[in-house]
């Protein structure tokens, strides 16, 4: 895992979003901050991190004490420094809004203190309490399981953490746009969660009811923290050509396997977050020109509006209420040349409706679908008695038990794929809620 080694490359055409505060620059922001008896900050963050206490003890100049304070909600700390939308939750929050004064940086302060914390030692001080026996296995290495295994280990209990790739983090490691988040930043997350005491088990494509029922034989418990599945194909003609790459495979491409390749144009089909982090991307790899289609209009796209105005700003050209019908590779077969689209309109109902006669093409080279993953639907329906509702797991939501009380879950698969801090939320209350019925109760 520690062996990752970064593609200089890949630094030098994915400059950071948010550069780290310096250390006088941190003290300076942090003696700004008002400290709120009632912090809506913390409210606003799905961790509940105590903010003005995290970012007083910045001021004080006890940084090691600040990153301890985030660690305490938040295992996964850094990583959400990078990526979370602070502009809509902890920093959307700030009382300073109603004084039209520039919130706290409260991003970029967490960072502050967790890359001081990183660049010391990373050493958490060991919970006290005795070793238990009952073992609990994580299924899937991705946030959800990294915050439930952190806080089950601190707790003295053995975990296992089981995942098929070669490189734990989930989407942290391999999904998330490098300027947001780098490969190394994810891991040495991970690495703190193994010096826990955590297991992790690679190469352990979990599969079939045969395989889980090992897995329970020798666990207690078992929590499921898969995520999502594969991306939705475009389904429509010339969508299996090789120039059309879904979002993930594209950012994970370069991120974790060098493919540095890009097409001169690219079509971004979605208008999600990670379709902007595909399009942005694209623009950084050497793309001339890169086209983003979406069959509604601005104000549907889920794409969070500092994104959207990011890569407007960067050079991506929108296309609003456009729809493809048609991928077409170029006359001599060994490439694209555009990708067909239809005009789309809202009739009285609400409904899309395509506009006849309306065709255009958008000539491109390479074409990136992102409209969505799928669930793990299989894989969910062989363990015993989990309850999906509309293809995700069913859940207690204060203790993370589903329908089977041995199962346990969180992340993705649960909420159908939300932010990265709701992921560590689900799998640090799935461990209490596993914690409780252990201490309670032999299952």
């Amino acid at each position: 895992m520690s062996n990752h080694h970064e593609n200089p490359e890949l630094r030098r055409r994915f400059p950071e979003l948010h550069p780290p505060l310096d250390a006088q620059a941190a003290v300076v922001e942090a003696n700004r901050c008002l400290y709120c008896f009632d912090a809506p900050c913390t409210a606003a963050c799905p961790t509940h991190i105590n903010v003005p206490r995290f970012i007083k003890r910045i001021a004080q100049g006890n940084v090691r004490g600040s990153a301890l304070t985030i660690l305490d909600s938040n295992i996964l700390g850094a990583s959400c420094s990078r990526v979370c939308p602070v502009d809509v939750l902890c920093e959307g929050a700030c009382v300073y809004h109603r004084y039209n004064e520039q919130p706290i940086q409260i991003g970029r302060l967490q960072r502050h203190a967790m890359d001081h914390f990183y660049a010391n030692g990373a050493a958490l001080p060991r919970t006290e309490g005795p070793e238990r026996s009952e073992k609990v296995a994580c299924i899937g290495a991705g946030p959800a399981s990294l915050a439930c295994a952190a806080e089950l280990r601190q707790r003295g209990f053995p975990v296992t953490i089981f995942e098929g790739r070669s490189l734990p983090g989930g989407l942290n490691t391999h999904g998330v746009a490098e300027y947001k988040l780098r490969p190394a930043d994810s891991l040495r997350e991970v690495e703190m969660v193994r010096s826990l005491g955590v297991e992790f088990r690679f190469g352990s494509e979990i599969s079939g009811e045969a395989a889980l029922a090992a897995i329970e034989k020798e666990y207690d418990i078992i929590f499921v923290g898969v995520g999502l599945g594969a991306m939705h194909r475009l389904s429509i003609p010339g969508d299996d050509h090789p120039a059309v790459i879904n979002a993930l495979a594209f950012i994970e491409g370069y991120k974790t396997a060098g493919k540095l390749g890009v097409g001169r144009r690219v079509a971004v089909v979605g208008a999600g977050n990670t379709a902007i982090d595909a399009a942005r991307a694209a623009l950084r790899l050497g793309a001339e020109e890169v086209h983003l289609l979406y069959r509604r209009g601005p104000e549907q796209m889920s794409a969070f509006t500092l994104e959207y105005v990011y890569a407007k700003r960067e050079g991506v050209r929108f296309h609003w209420f456009t729809q493809p019908v048609a991928i077409h590779a170029s006359a001599a077969g060994n490439g694209l040349e555009s990708v067909e689209c239809v005009r789309v309109e809202v009739d009285g109902q609400g409904s899309l409706q395509k506009v006849a006669g309306s065709n255009f093409r958008v000539a491109c080279d390479m074409v990136i679908p992102a409209i969505g993953q799928s669930p793990l639907l299989e894989f969910l329906h062989s363990c015993r008695g989990l309850q999906l509702e509309e293809s995700r797991v069913q859940i207690n939501r204060e203790t993370g038990q589903t329908s089977n009380p041995r199962y346990f879950a969180g992340g993705d698969c649960v909420n159908g794929g939300r932010e990265v801090v709701d992921a560590v939320a689900d799998g640090k209350r799935a461990a209490l809620g596993i914690a409780q019925a252990l201490e309670g109760a032999h299952v």
